[in-house]
């Protein structure tokens, strides 16, 4: 080991107060502390711009431990770095309500930037922000004044790199060249099940070459070497470096350093007494600080303030110099979104008829021309997504200032990397694909919700309407898969019109959204005779009304469906059935509304309602109740053309009449019998 004595004072100081978390938890994860905690400590310390008075200083470098089983180190360095985070925060690690969960969450914890844990995640994340310090660099730095410049590291293990995700971002990693991202690979050689040959024999090394990393070595202890190998990293700015440290798990145990049981489990009394022994720190003490280690944190933080400062005053003379630049920067980090940037939207009338997919991106290309902020692509289907921003060029190795993205084929890195870039705050960024392949995406989504933070998933070919790729390709199951998702808006808007409401609602929330949008061509819905605009921001809205006071049944459409149930009214009436349709683009928005305007649009009376969606019947009950009934996809598609398969699996207006009048007839049955009861 080659430290002076007040780093490795520190350095053990991080070690400790990590093992002491999980002992006193009696869970968590001790050994990747012990091993990893010299390259923590080191970049903490030594290497990275932060300022722990202002976690979210703009021009900070960023920290992702995407190893996110690790957190009680990252506790233990926020603690003593001055993040705010209280001993007695340490003490009550994974417990309820603390400050200290299991794995690190963002905007839970100061400090934290990403929620990682899921392994491969944190390591595509940093993609993401290594892209998004690349885009807005050359956006807003000018030759003589860089606003933006700063590193993204990462620590990531043997699970994070065998973790397919890892590989499609460490891919497009190096096809770009993103000379500003430094991972330190904890090669420890021991996972859960034990040692890493037993799955894992892979050259690493050998891999990332071939991805186009610069690739180095070091002795994970040694910080000598480490602080050595990050200049030789920043030296290269045309490839993403790779530093691969041999480390030990559980460093210092006598009983479990380099076993499997130093990962997962707490080392108990008896083996961290010997472990403090070792480290010649009190062996009766827990969660003890030295006054020396103490003091050199404290050096630390005040090194970060004054990198803030001098942050500070260039950007005072880069406004000075660049006022409208400055201006829209600052407003752009507040979330505020530039003055009209919604006008000129296109306008679709009743005579047209397009796909929602069609819409959107006549939609998207007018928003890009207000919106500096708001850039994307999509895994390699942006001619049938609609999602290229036609006029603009494409991001890539000699191209950073080009909003338009080609993630290639790989959904899941596009999802995560949208999260990375997303957490800039400084973008607004949307990746787009098939629906069905939101499969592949599904854990990154389920990460943008956790984290609130602004992604834009676009999924088109919504349904089994897209017809002849079969069921392969026509989602069913993937509409409730999103709306079981916590925090997560999804929209799924009828026609052009409420595309553009829907798109509207994607940019201002500032939380995850996922559009879902047809490929089929569609009627476009009369903004002068419908409450679109409201409407689709309330979730669902009365479409048309029936002609009685209270209808005698509700038809609930989504998306492409409500067009067919405009065309069953008529057939209805003629059967004396008054109905009411409602449009219903997004549950989410809808359950956010007031108990009486759910009433208003679905009243309690009403029992004889029918849902209308060509996907899942999953969860449709809540907006049926004991008496509705779905016209749905409860089995996989087939292949066909879009047109045939939909009326095979019924949705055509005989269908639709047929049922109503089915449950309508129940309805009423079930009230003779009460009144005669």
């Amino acid at each position: 080991m080659k430290q002076n004595k007040i780093d490795e004072l520190c350095i053990n100081t991080i070690r400790l107060l990590a093992v002491d978390m999980v002992e006193k938890a009696k869970s968590g994860h001790p050994g990747l502390p012990l091993g990893v905690s010299p390259i923590a400590y080191t970049l903490w310390a030594k290497v990275m711009k932060h300022n722990p008075k202002n976690p979210n200083w703009v021009n900070r470098d960023r920290f992702v431990l995407s190893a996110g089983h690790g957190s009680a180190m990252l506790y233990a360095l926020l603690h003593l770095g001055g993040y705010g985070l209280p001993m007695d925060e340490l003490k009550q690690f994974r417990q309820w309500g603390s400050l200290t969960p299991g794995h690190p969450e963002y905007g839970h914890t100061k400090g934290v930037e990403v929620t990682t844990g899921p392994l491969g995640q944190g390591f595509a994340n940093a993609v993401g922000m290594a892209i998004a310090e690349a885009y807005i660099s050359e956006q807003y730095n000018q030759k003589d004044k860089k606003i933006i410049d700063y590193y993204t590291y990462v620590i990531c293990g043997d699970g994070d790199l065998m973790e397919g995700v890892s590989s499609e971002a460490a891919s497009i990693a190096g096809h770009l060249g993103l000379g500003k991202l430094i991972c330190m690979y904890d090669d420890n050689k021991i996972s859960i099940e034990g040692e890493t040959g037993l799955a894992f024999t892979e050259s690493v090394l050998r891999r990332f070459k071939a991805y186009n990393w610069q690739l180095l070595e070091i002795d994970g202890n040694d910080t000598d070497e480490l602080l050595k190998a990050i200049d030789e990293a920043k030296a290269d700015a045309k490839r993403p470096t790779m530093i691969k440290a041999r480390t030990h798990i559980g460093y210092g145990s006598p009983h479990k350093q380099d076993t499997a049981s130093a990962h997962g489990e707490a080392l108990g009394e008896e083996e961290i007494k010997l472990v403090k022994k070792n480290f010649h720190f009190p062996v009766d003490e827990s969660f003890y600080v030295p006054a020396e280690a103490k003091q050199q944190f404290k050096l630390i933080s005040t090194a970060g303030s004054a990198y803030e400062q001098e942050w500070q005053q260039r950007f005072r003379e880069y406004k000075k110099e660049n006022p409208e630049l400055a201006d829209l920067f600052s407003s752009t980090l507040k979330g505020e979104l530039p003055l009209k940037w919604d006008k000129n939207l296109p306008v679709f009338n009743e005579a047209d008829k397009l796909a929602t997919r069609q819409a959107s991106a006549k939609v998207l290309n007018t928003f890009v021309k207000t919106l500096p902020m708001l850039v994307g692509g999509s895994a390699d289907l942006a001619p049938s997504t609609g999602t290229y921003l036609k006029g603009y060029c494409d991001f890539g190795p000699d191209s950073f200032g080009c909003p338009n993205f080609h993630f290639g084929v790989r959904e899941h890195a596009m999802g995560a990397i949208l999260n990375g870039m997303a957490l800039s705050q400084l973008l607004i960024p949307y990746g787009s694909t098939f629906f069905v392949f939101s499969d592949y995406m599904k854990p990154a989504i389920r990460l943008a919700a956790l984290m609130k933070i602004h992604s834009i998933f676009v999924f088109t070919h919504d349904s089994i309407a897209l017809g002849e790729d079969g069921p392969t390709h026509q989602p069913v199951e993937h509409l409730a898969m999103l709306r079981a998702t916590p925090n997560l808006r999804v929209i799924r808007p009828a026609d052009a019109n409420e595309t553009i409401e829907a798109w509207r609602i994607a940019i201002t929330s500032k939380k995850p959204t996922a559009l879902v949008l047809s490929r089929q061509k569609l009627p476009v819905l009369s903004k002068a005779k419908y409450p679109i605009e409201k409407g689709v921001s309330n979730g669902a809205y009365i479409l048309v009304d029936s002609k009685k006071k209270q209808p005698d049944i509700i038809l609930i459409a989504s998306g492409s469906e409500v067009s067919l149930a405009m065309e069953s009214l008529d057939s209805l009436t003629k059967n004396g059935i008054d109905a009411r349709l409602v449009s219903m683009p997004s549950w989410e928005l809808f359950s956010e509304q007031s108990r009486e305007y759910q009433n208003e649009v679905i009243p309690k009376a009403i029992k004889a309602r029918v849902s209308i969606e060509a996907g899942s019947s999953f969860g449709w009950k809540q907006w049926l109740g004991d008496f509705g009934i779905s016209i749905s996809v409860d089995t996989f598609g087939a292949s066909a053309p879009g047109g045939t398969v939909m009326a095979e699996y019924g949705f055509t207006v005989e269908n639709l009449l047929k049922k109503a009048m089915q449950v309508y007839k129940d309805v009423q049955t079930e009230g003779v019998e009460e009144n005669e009861n």
